[in-house]
């Protein structure tokens, strides 16, 4: 793919200054930049960067000097990190799938797919279908039967979306990322699990019995819920959102979940909502719209987390969370406390310490008398 720097400054809205018919295939840091990629220096303590390249045009700072730095050609932005989603769309090779249905791709006559689909090698797709137009499924993806989906779906290679779930526009699934797999749902029938008798003496404020004895068989609940994905939705790498028990699980428009990220049966997430990676949402817990979980936070099943809320990586919440507070540690409290509680510990060795010089003192008074 190639470009001018006149193309890329039409697509970002923007002016180009110098030479607009300089012809980019890419972009690349300015240190690294050839002559026929875009340098990124949007900050100025990146300008020596270009001085080291041998970039011809460059992505700047607003009010930049762009001739000093003996550029042929820039854009001058005034938030530069503003214009990357932009700019990388324009400048993103896609998945290299040609337009049309591959002789190995298997879809199920009774499947309707929109115009200008783009399916891979060896794609999967079942019975009753419906996909909307300008669909990209790469080789190995899968649809299970009576799916719908909307426009401009995404499916790199061995993304899964099973059977009788609903998505909107614009879903992007990375690699070995599943939608609708049965959630972990298990009873026992010979009597109450010992997981419920201690969660439910915890609860009423009872102490934990001395031992614990097990039940003696797992009973599988099935999943008969879907999963419904609203609009402009991105699933990572390796991420799973199980199917709810008799409801669906639902993912809010906007929603972007990173990589490693489980979230359980009957979860309800809401808008815009992001999910760094290794975040665990337990089934059946609700998250409001503009939340923002940091790596590896874990949420317990049957909590609410309101609106704004953002919890810092490897944070913990066993409990509801109210709106637009920012929480972090194990369990979960303000980030002001958690900061306090952190500032206490690394005390403690000190006090420690006191604490046996003042032993040692008491117990020479106390021989002495």
């Amino acid at each position: 793919m190639q470009f001018t720097l006149s193309e890329i400054a039409a697509s970002l809205g923007a002016e180009v200054l110098g030479n607009g018919d300089i012809v980019l295939v890419g972009a690349a840091e300015p240190v690294d930049a050839g002559p026929d990629q875009l340098a990124l220096a949007m900050d100025p303590k990146y300008a020596d960067g270009i001085a080291k390249g041998r970039a011809r045009a460059a992505l700047l700072w607003d009010g930049a000097d762009w001739q000093s730095l003996g550029l042929d050609g820039a854009i001058c932005l005034n938030r530069g990190k503003a214009a990357m989603p932009l700019l990388t769309r324009a400048l993103d090779p896609g998945l290299g799938i040609p337009e049309g249905i591959h002789p190995t791709a298997v879809v199920d006559e009774s499947a309707q797919i929109g115009p200008g689909a783009r399916i891979g090698p060896l794609a999967v797709i079942g019975a009753n279908v419906r996909i909307g137009a300008r669909a990209t499924i790469a080789p190995h993806a899968s649809v299970g039967y009576g799916t719908v989906i909307g426009d401009d779906l995404v499916l790199h290679p061995g993304a899964r979306i099973a059977h009788l779930c609903t998505i909107g526009n614009r879903y992007i699934g990375q690699s070995n990322s599943v939608v609708g797999g049965d959630g972990f749902s298990y009873v026992t029938l010979d009597k109450e699990s010992a997981v419920e008798s201690l969660r439910g003496g915890m609860a009423e404020g009872e102490k934990a019995a001395a031992a614990v004895v097990g039940s003696h068989h797992w009973a599988r609940v099935h999943s008969l819920g879907g999963v419904e994905i609203g609009d402009d939705v991105e699933l990572g790498a390796s991420s799973t959102i199980d199917r709810g028990t008799i409801r669906a699980t639902r993912i809010g428009r906007g929603t972007k979940i990173d990589c490693q990220v489980q979230v359980g049966h009957n979860a309800d997430v809401g808008e815009d909502v992001m999910m760094c990676g290794n975040v665990g949402v337990s089934g059946s817990a609700r998250i409001g719209n503009r939340v923002v979980l940091g790596g590896k936070v874990g949420v317990s099943d049957n909590i609410f987390i309101g609106d704004d809320v953002i919890a810092g990586g490897g944070t913990n919440i066993y409990t509801n969370v109210p709106a637009g507070r920012a929480v972090l540690g194990s369990p979960a409290v303000k980030i002001e406390t958690e900061m306090a509680i952190r500032r206490e510990l690394r005390r403690l060795p000190r006090l420690a310490e006191t604490l046996r010089e003042l032993q040692k003192t008491v117990s020479k008074l106390v021989d002495k008398n």
